[in-house]
């Protein structure tokens, strides 16, 4: 279980009008500039926007995988070790994060399939 950062910028990468910001010790993502997500590279970890809802259940169903990072503006921040969810959350997660920050007519135009296709295949197992 886990995915490395690469999964999580070709998921980034995936998003329209993306722009990212580098700090010292982080980089930021933001749409049209609202901002909708991090990346601590040292400690493998990204803080993504979602509604406060979905902030609390996240935290309190696998608090070893998310922790609150913060409330604003009624959204609730969370903080994802990308060592323990796997591929397809992380992208789900991601989508929303960016969705809640894109204007309407922007989400619209990209569905979360298009963005699924930039998860890695799973390889199947094959009996011999």
């Amino acid at each position: 279980m886990g995915v490395s950062s690469a999964v999580f910028h070709r998921v980034v990468d995936a998003l329209a009008e993306v722009e990212s910001s580098q700090a010292h010790d982080w980089t930021s993502f933001s749409v049209r500039g609202k901002r909708f997500g991090y990346y601590w590279p040292r400690t493998e970890t990204v803080g993504l926007k979602q509604t406060i809802t979905e902030q609390q259940a996240l935290v309190s169903e696998r608090p070893e995988v998310f922790e609150e990072q913060y409330t604003s503006g009624g959204f609730g921040w969370v903080v994802v070790y990308l060592d323990g969810v796997e591929a397809d959350e992380l992208a789900e997660l991601v989508y929303e994060a960016w969705r809640l920050s894109a204007p309407e007519e922007l989400a619209d135009e990209l569905p979360f399939a298009k963005v699924a296709k930039a998860l890695p295949r799973r390889r199947s197992k094959v009996s011999r």
